[in-house]
């Protein structure tokens, strides 16, 4: 009689049932921690874009009418013009920076 080694059908589906249980309790956490992240990200961007407002300002003695006059001028990127979470955000006459439905 051949010793063969292995695994059989039943372990193997043990195996299995415990990787599906871990990953069913983890998803949801690393979903939850990417929102997460993606708010603290949008914040640390408004915060960004505030201290470029008042480079702007300091500089050109007045504030910016858009995010596009900052662009243009230099104070921004071009893809520096959403949130990590595709959040769009605006600039007020006062020079204060707002995320659009935020």
């Amino acid at each position: 009689m051949k010793n063969e080694q292995g695994f059989t059908l039943i372990e193997m589906m043990i195996v299995l049932l415990v990787i599906s249980v871990l990953l069913f309790i983890a998803i949801p956490n690393v979903a939850k921690q990417s929102n997460n992240i993606n708010s603290k990200g949008c914040d640390a961007f408004k915060h960004m874009v505030e201290g470029q407002v008042q480079a702007f300002r300091i500089d050109q003695k007045k504030y910016p009418t858009s995010i596009k006059e900052m662009v243009d001028q230099g104070y921004l990127r071009s893809n520096e013009t959403a949130c990590p979470n595709g959040s769009e955000i605006e600039i007020g006459s006062n020079g204060e920076v707002k995320i659009k439905g935020g």
